[in-house]
């Protein structure tokens, strides 16, 4: 097998273990704000503590990855990644909770941006483009994980149980993928260090806010709107997530061929239209047939956006290619710091319905920003 094919199928596992394990804790949100008897704006304050710990160790990364290689990093956060969701089930205060979020967050930021930088580096080694597959297959296991947190909540499995089994399983297929990883040297260039973007990247950061705020309200928030608003069994109150996450799969594997044929600027422009169109149809259609088909719209329009910044990020002049995804999503996650818990104060002053409506807009965001780039060229 040759190196880059070898590299190729390590790195899937990586994506495959970052997307499994965080929509085994975003398929038990519901459960978790039940037992701890938590309002919408309750909840959201809580949930700010996950995207805290990330964007606290955003700037660490950067630095990290100039010390050591990415693929040390990756495997060490798949490590803190999978232990801290162990954990996380076995929260039984609030204080707990937000504590296991942090750290959660702050882990799940080593894994993602060394692994996004180690997918960078398999790129290089294809004169085609791949690296949407690898989100690809991230959404493959986001939708794998979330049909199993659905399994456990019919049969009533406590979150502890589910979680903890979850991470044992994943911190085995991280033993077994590591050996084929990309051992590249850290990216100790001359090149700028600081982990935030500058002109010339800021573009891209600012696309990855809108996207990530998208994201991370899906993540955060889907099982609650079918829960609340389209007030859905229990049974199927994570089909929203489960069809959101099977549409951004679906995409993501046909990613690359829409990319050669259309352009990057015409894919991220249309993305944002799909994104506003399904968080809308949601907000004014809360029914389960309507509310699915806009999550499975919002699903498709966010699928290619970020593996298609990040690229672009890569092959920055200013920076290597591990810092600049790190700068890029230094802005980023701002979004998905900031946004995701301001829908539960939304939501408890006006409603889940306007709450998704007023997220909408950022689908158009993502779209009147990408044109304004194309100007600027």
């Amino acid at each position: 097998m040759s190196k880059a094919r070898r590299a190729r199928i390590a790195i899937t596992f990586f994506f495959f273990i970052s997307g499994f394990g965080f929509s085994t804790w975003a398929s038990r949100i519901p459960d978790i704000q039940h037992r701890l008897q938590l309002n919408e704006a309750q909840l959201g304050s809580v949930l700010f503590a996950l995207p805290l710990g990330l964007m606290f160790t955003m700037p660490v990364t950067g630095l990290l990855l100039q010390r050591f290689s990415s693929s040390v990093i990756m495997f060490a956060g798949s490590l803190a990644f999978n232990a801290m969701l162990s954990c996380l089930g076995f929260a039984g205060e609030v204080w707990q909770l937000v504590g296991g979020l942090f750290l959660f967050g702050a882990s799940r930021n080593l894994l993602n941006i060394s692994m996004n930088a180690q997918s960078v580096g398999v790129q290089a080694l294809y004169n085609r483009s791949i690296i949407t597959t690898f989100h690809g297959i991230w959404s493959v296991a986001g939708f794998s994980g979330a049909a199993v947190g659905g399994v456990m909540v019919y049969f009533q499995v406590t979150p502890a149980i589910h979680f903890m089994v979850t991470g044992i399983l994943l911190v085995i297929l991280g033993f077994f993928a590591y050996p084929g990883v990309l051992h590249q040297p850290p990216a100790s260039t001359g090149k700028r260090r600081l982990a935030w973007p500058d002109r010339h990247l800021m573009k891209y950061g600012l696309i990855c806010f809108a996207v990530m705020s998208c994201e991370g309200t899906m993540y955060d928030w889907s099982g609650i709107y079918f829960q609340k608003a389209v007030q859905a069994s229990k049974e199927v109150v994570t089909a929203g997530f489960v069809a959101y996450m099977m549409a951004m799969a679906a995409s993501r594997f046909s990613g690359d061929k829409l990319v050669n044929r259309l352009g990057v600027v015409t894919m991220i422009k249309y993305s944002g239209v799909l994104v506003f169109s399904g968080l809308m149809l949601a907000a004014l259609l809360p029914y389960p047939l309507t509310t699915g088909l806009g999550f499975m719209m919002t699903g498709v329009g966010v699928s290619c956006v970020v593996p298609l910044v990040f690229s672009m990020a890569g092959k920055s002049a200013t920076m290597a290619n591990g810092p600049a995804i790190a700068a890029v999503s230094t802005v980023g996650y701002l979004g998905f710091l900031l946004v995701p818990p301001m829908i539960g104060f939304l939501a408890e002053a006006a409603g889940l319905r306007w709450a998704f409506g007023l997220m909408a807009f950022f689908g158009l965001a993502i779209t009147c920003l990408v044109l304004t780039a194309r100007q600027e060229k």
